[in-house]
C-alpha cells in the first residue's frame, strides 16, 4: 500500500485559507482528509469541539508537548495551537491523503518529519488589502487586530522559503491553482489516495 501525501496549507491570517480549505475537502477527486489541530484558545462563535479544533486547557498541551505527541506547534496571542501526530501518523500510513492547515512557522518542523509533504503558502492579494480583511474581521479588538497584521508581516517574510505559493486574489483562483499543484504531486507519486 502506497503512504499517503501530506498536504499543508498555510498562509496569514485572514487571507482566506479556510475558504480554499473547505473547497478542496469537498472535492471528491482529492481525497483529502483533514487532520484537526489542537489549541488552548477558547471556542469562538458556532466552533466545535473534535470539528473545528480540540480545544484543550494548557496542561494538557504542555502534557501533549512533554510526549512530542505534536508535529508542530506554535504560540499566538497567549494560545497555543498544534497538530496532534498520531493522527495524521494513522492516516497516511492507511495510504490516505491528509491536509493540515497550520501556521507559516510550524511547517519547518513538519518538512524536517516529512520531507516529501506538499507545503503551500497563501499570499494575500496585496498587504494593504489584507490588513483591511484583518481590520474588519477584528474590528472590535483593535490591539488583536493590529497583533495579526505585525504577525501577517512576519509570515509574508517566511513565503519565500516556500517552493509553492499561490496568490489568493480570486478564490476560485486559488483554490484551482491548489488543485493543479495536488494532482501534479499524487500524479508524481503515483497517488490517489
Amino acid at each position: 500500500m502506497n503512504k499517503g501525501l501530506l498536504f499543508v496549507l498555510t498562509g496569514a491570517s485572514s487571507v482566506g485559507k479556510k475558504d480554499i480549505r473547505d473547497r478542496l475537502l469537498g472535492d471528491g477527486q482529492l481525497h483529502l482528509n483533514y487532520s484537526i489541530s489542537m489549541t488552548t484558545r477558547p471556542k469562538r462563535g458556532e466552533e466545535v469541539d473534535g470539528r473545528d479544533y480540540y480545544f484543550v486547557n494548557h496542561e494538557a498541551f504542555a502534557q501533549a508537548l512533554r510526549n512530542r505527541e505534536l508535529l508542530e506547534y506554535t504560540e499566538f496571542d497567549g494560545y497555543y495551537y498544534g497538530t496532534p501526530k498520531h493522527q495524521v501518523d494513522f492516516l497516511l500510513n492507511s495510504g490516505k491523503n491528509v491536509m493540515v492547515e497550520v501556521e507559516a512557522q510550524g511547517v519547518g518542523q513538519i518538512k524536517l518529519q516529512y520531507p516529501d509533504a506538499l507545503c503551500v503558502f497563501v499570499e494575500p492579494e496585496s498587504m494593504e488589502e489584507l490588513e483591511k480583511q484583518i481590520m474588519l474581521r477584528y474590528r472590535d479588538d483593535a490591539a488583536s487586530a493590529q497583533r495579526r497584521i505585525n504577525k501577517a508581516l512576519v509570515e509574508l517574510e517566511l513565503s519565500t522559503l516556500f517552493r509553492h505559493t499561490v496568490k489568493n486574489m480570486d478564490v476560485n483562483a486559488a483554490y484551482e491553482e491548489i488543485c493543479e499543484l495536488l494532482k501534479e504531486h499524487m500524479q508524481e507519486r503515483g497517488n490517489k489516495g
